[in-house]
């Protein structure tokens, strides 16, 4: 293991962020005014993902009163408390510079469901051939008559 290596797992903090680019997540800021600190949340889709060890960061996009806000956080920030991610969007890039000259419903991402249920079997219908007649259906069987209980001696 290199200096390096041994510098940056030092002062790397663990937070488990698990998110990739297309995700819309809620980015909790610790926010220091004076003597008083609290959580501010910026919410939005990350459009990018930069670098790597201590300097890998990602970039937030979000649209306020009409106007885009982006905002870049460092990966290992000891003001990020956490990151929830609300939901995953289908991207097939890296960068979603484009999602700049849009607006409204054309932002949206394809969203990614969990894990895909399984599919029903298909039934398959047997073809009729030419010239040749189905044969009937079987009637149905008559219900069975209700059996009714003989009395033992021991009542």
């Amino acid at each position: 293991m290199s200096k390096m290596q041994r510098i940056e797992q030092a002062f790397s903090h663990e937070h488990g962020h698990s998110f990739n680019v297309g995700d819309s997540v809620d980015v909790h800021v610790l926010i220091r005014e004076g003597e008083k600190e609290r959580v501010q949340i910026f919410s939005g889709t990350v459009i990018r993902k930069k670098g790597g060890g201590l300097t890998e960061t990602y970039t937030v996009r979000r649209i306020v009163q009409s106007q885009g806000v982006e905002r870049t956080f460092p990966m290992n920030s000891p003001f990020i408390q956490k990151v929830d991610v609300k939901r995953s969007g289908k991207t097939r890039r890296s960068r979603l510079y484009y999602l700049r000259d849009r607006t409204g419903k054309a932002t949206r991402l394809k969203e990614i469901m969990g894990t895909r249920p399984e599919k029903k079997p298909r039934v398959r219908r047997q073809r009729k051939k030419a010239g040749v007649k189905a044969a009937p259906a079987p009637a149905p069987a008559a219900p069975a008559a209700p059996v009714e209980e003989t009395p033992t001696a021991e009542e």
